[in-house]
């Protein structure tokens, strides 16, 4: 299998911190930010783009966790790591590393959609553009036009380097 690499991760870097001034301008009214990693990747770049978050505005941002089985999302529990956090009338951000299909994004949605948001979008660092369900990210790092047997692969070396490849 040929690696090809597409993000830096000062490329990453750089769309994280776009991302974040994003989130801030679209959310300046709200007073707390609920940020919901997917596991595992969707929760690092979370950290990331929380980090980045903290640097531009002082409103409160809390990071949680979401875990699922992305292949089959319905065949094991999806659990929500909110602790006695409440999602009810807070803006949640749904975050993953790459959308394929838009599928775990839907199914990430179910146990958040147990609360009554306020307002809910979602974060993808790479868009692969392949919908198969209703659901697109408001903020994008890359748009990748990809084919069917094309994947993107992002790896994540801590809290402090990421790289984006196309397998």
């Amino acid at each position: 299998m040929k690696k090809v690499q597409i993000l830096t991760n000062e490329d990453i870097q750089q769309k994280t911190t776009r991302i974040a001034y994003q989130i801030v301008e679209q959310n300046y009214d709200a007073k707390e930010l609920i940020l919901v990693g997917i596991r595992p990747n969707g929760y690092a770049y979370a950290e990331r783009l929380k980090k980045e978050i903290d640097k531009i505005d002082g409103m409160k941002v809390n990071l949680v966790g979401l875990t699922l089985d992305k292949h089959q999302p319905l065949q094991s529990e999806i659990i929500l790591e909110a602790g006695k956090t409440t999602l009810d009338n807070k803006t949640v951000i749904v975050i993953d590393d790459v959308a394929n299909t838009g599928k775990t994004l839907y199914y990430a949605l179910k146990p958040i959609m147990d609360f009554s948001p306020r307002k809910v979008q979602a974060v993808v660092l790479v868009d692969r553009q392949h919908k198969l369900f209703p659901v697109t990210a408001d903020f994008v790092g890359l748009s990748l036009s990809t084919t069917l047997q094309e994947h993107i692969e992002v790896e994540f070396d801590g809290k402090e380097k990421a790289i984006a490849y196309l397998i």
